[in-house]
């Protein structure tokens, strides 16, 4: 995923510029985090509300971060526009989402945390040369599913950005583990329906 002069690719850049001196901490599942400092009421009882309660055992083979779904969100459309990221990925890069020129958006990720606690997750998307880098945060396990909305951002406009586009997305956390690494199809269009 090299750009065309063969160096680092804008989601590889924009993650490395977004906290280029951060050391994340060692790994420790959600049950030994629950028994340090067992005495410290005040402690457990913030741990017990970050953490929730033990979730139910978990099938190894699957990962502990799943990510479902990506859904594109504007007043202005006729509805919200989903991908579904359990499916065959590869199927969503020939497929063109319609994103009306000048409208304001925002990118909802939908995800699931399974066993164990995942810090400074983020979520990068790079289109072209531009790229954007978002914090989603740090969850602990739970049977439901996360949401993470990105801010109100504007659609591109005018003749020059309409057309297709192919969009590189990570979802990644601050061991640099990459829960999903996939490409899908946007058109920039004068209206809805393309």
């Amino acid at each position: 995923m090299a750009d065309k002069e063969g160096g680092p690719t804008p989601l590889e850049e924009a993650l490395d510029d977004a906290v280029p001196e951060y050391q994340a901490p060692g790994k420790k599942s959600a049950l030994e985090i629950r028994q340090l400092d067992p005495e410290d009421e005040s402690l457990t009882q913030y741990k017990r509300a970050l953490l929730g309660t033990l979730p139910p055992v978990v099938d190894p083979s699957l990962p502990n971060v799943q990510v479902t779904r990506l859904t594109l969100i504007s007043e202005q459309a006729p509805g919200p526009i989903t991908m579904d990221l359990t499916g065959d990925l590869a199927a969503l890069k020939s497929q063109a989402f319609i994103l009306k020129e000048g409208v304001d958006y925002q990118v909802k990720v939908t995800f699931k945390v399974r066993a164990a606690a995942v810090g400074g997750a983020c979520a990068v998307r790079a289109v072209w040369r531009a790229g954007a880098v978002y914090m989603v945060g740090s969850y602990g396990p739970r049977a439901q599913e996360y949401e993470f909305v990105t801010p109100v951002e504007e659609a591109p406009r005018g003749a020059l950005v309409r057309g297709p586009y192919v969009v590189r997305s990570l979802f990644t956390d601050d061991d640099k583990t990459a829960h999903l690494s996939w490409e899908w199809g946007l058109r920039v269009c004068q209206d809805w329906k393309g």
